[in-house]
């Protein structure tokens, strides 16, 4: 591998209100798939990528992810009104201690190890990962331009003009990029909103910041957001990650 992004941000902060059963004593990140949280799996998953600062921005139930700062070299940082903002926020309350350029990851994810060099691999400063259909149900859609340039995303397809593929939940950002994102929210936040998500912010200065949609047909993936998602990640995405590490 040859990158120079030696820093990871990992938002964490949500109720994870759809996994009410699973999320009462614990994150929906620390849900396990074959005996292994994603959390655990994310964090592992961005060591062997040679990335060496790991940042979580934390709210519900911030104390099981403190304790693992003494297991792995990360370190936390709580959004308190976590129940009332978005990513974006728990993302804004982060920029002070990111300095360099990062890869951003929700924290309900299941993903083959490749994902990350996709990005890494790139010479591109700023990159949304993306892939091909899934049909999971909550995905979220990324328009781009002809040049692979980020113009919208939602969850609406009916608001595209087309669909160039899913928001798969990791980026590759520049402090510059940070930097746009967070001046974009601080407008919303002016006007006492911070329930915008930063893919929103993304969108919101796509205009004049340019972020490359790399699209992965095959990628192997998930989110886990509710309890079909849950089911899908254990009969259909994790057999087919464990079948595609053989091969590799």
């Amino acid at each position: 591998m040859n990158s120079s992004i030696t820093t990871g941000v990992i938002l964490a902060a949500g109720l994870g209100s759809r996994l009410k059963g699973r999320t009462k004593e614990k994150p929906k990140a620390f849900i396990e798939v074959d005996g292994n949280s994603l959390i655990e799996r994310s964090i592992s998953n961005l060591l062997s990528a040679g990335i060496q600062k790991i940042m979580i921005g934390t709210g519900y139930l911030y104390e099981h992810f403190d304790a693992l700062r003494e297991k792995y070299p990360i370190e936390t940082l709580r959004n308190e009104d976590f129940s009332s903002t978005g990513s974006m926020y728990t993302l804004y309350l982060l920029r002070h201690l990111i300095n360099e350029p990062f890869l951003l990851l929700e924290s309900d994810l299941l993903y083959e190890n490749q994902a990350l060099d996709h990005l890494l691999n790139d010479p591109l400063d700023n990159i949304i990962l993306a892939s091909g259909a899934t049909k999971s149900g909550d995905e979220v859609f990324i328009q781009s331009s002809p040049q692979n340039e980020l113009q919208e995303m939602s969850k609406d397809r009916s608001l595209l003009k087309h669909i160039s593929g899913e928001l798969v939940g990791i980026t590759k950002l520049s402090v510059t990029t940070l930097k746009a994102m967070c001046s974009f929210a601080e407008e919303e936040y002016k006007n006492g909103n911070r329930t915008m998500h930063y893919e929103d912010a993304l969108v919101g200065i796509a205009n004049v910041h340019q972020i490359h949609v790399k699209v992965i047909d095959d990628l192997v993936w998930c989110e886990i957001d509710d309890e079909k998602h849950l089911s899908r990640a254990l009969k259909i995405i994790y057999p087919k990650m464990k079948l595609r590490d053989l091969e590799d």
